[in-house]
């Protein structure tokens, strides 16, 4: 019921702290790259440390679901579900917490902000919590991380060795031409239409210049330009997202943008800028570990109910 957008999430790591040194745990840090929260579990036995992630981060969308616990904040909604991995975590700290005389070793828990990337200039996520030593002092053996989705019913539980979830990039492209009256064009050069060549161009990477059998999205969902119907704009600009699943196919589709922009916006006697970023990496999980994982799994919820999930063009800064 009180989301708070990535960087912002200062109730909510406020609650899980308290939560957390309620349950007596150990050593709780706080402001961990911003609003995380870092604190650790030892058990009764020797052994080695394991760690497990929940991102606390909501998304910049209306809630339009009438339900008992419905955002009560406006245009923001935790719509990904980060509100149920945070609780699950919590959970899981509070069952554990009863139960260190069995456990050999420690459990660290990580709540991530951020996940959903944070404003621009703003450091963020998995990537700023290690830097600020989130995965050190102690340093886990293996961690473990989970997300929920409206394609598995409730007491199912998916699970996918090797390549799981893909690279995400973000870019934005800016198309510059010169502005013209609507009754003359042929006296400038039209942005819009040539922002309209470069879409169409773009999406040809991948059915034309990319194999086939890669899985590979090329998606432009913001286009930005002009301010009157009379007047083509002196500039356009579009931004989207890539996500890939091979390191080189990643390397090769911001080459091909690059080269196939440059073509598209000479035909037109325009120019173009590209900011390309890689944002995350593959979420990769180790395959011993989850074999190693599935007797528990199945002892939890039913071998009926453990399955295979496919790969996920979905992006998680979990992967680092």
């Amino acid at each position: 019921m009180h989301p708070e957008l990535s960087n912002r999430e200062e109730r909510t790591a406020r609650v899980v702290a308290e939560r957390l040194r309620a349950l007596g745990l150990d050593d709780v840090k706080t402001n961990v790259a911003g609003h995380g929260v870092v604190a650790l579990l030892k058990g009764a036995k020797p052994g080695p440390v394991v760690a497990l992630r929940a991102d606390m981060d909501a998304l910049p969308i209306e809630e339009t679901i009438d339900v008992p616990y419905k955002s009560l904040v406006p245009g923001v909604k935790h719509a990904c579900g980060h509100d149920a991995h945070t609780t699950i975590e919590l959970g899981v700290a509070e069952v554990l917490s009863k139960m260190r005389g069995q456990i050999h070793g420690s459990v660290k828990f990580l709540f991530q902000p951020a996940e959903e990337s944070a404003p621009p200039g703003q450091q963020s996520g998995a990537s700023f919590m290690i830097k600020e030593g989130a995965l050190e002092n102690p340093r886990p053996l293996a961690i473990f991380g989970l997300h929920t989705t409206p394609e598995t019913e409730a007491g199912r539980i998916g699970y996918r060795a090797g390549p799981a979830q893909a690279a995400f990039d973000v870019f934005t492209i800016n198309v510059r031409g010169k502005t013209a009256y609507a009754a003359w064009p042929h006296k400038g050069v039209d942005t819009m239409l040539v922002a309209a060549e470069c879409i169409m161009a773009v999406q040809s990477i991948k059915s034309r210049r990319i194999d086939t059998f890669e899985p590979i999205i090329i998606t432009i969902d913001k286009i930005q330009g002009g301010k009157s119907p009379h007047t083509s704009p002196e500039q356009v600009t579009m931004e989207g997202t890539v996500r890939t699943f091979n390191p080189e196919v990643r390397k090769q589709v911001e080459q091909l943008m690059r080269e196939t922009l440059t073509g598209v916006t000479a035909a037109y006697g325009a120019t173009y800028g590209l900011d390309y970023k890689h944002a995350t990496m593959v979420v990769y999980n180790e395959p011993k570990l989850v074999q190693v994982s599935l007797p528990s799994l199945r002892r939890a919820v039913g071998e009926t109910n453990i399955f295979a999930f496919p790969q996920r063009m979905g992006a998680e800064d979990f992967s680092f």
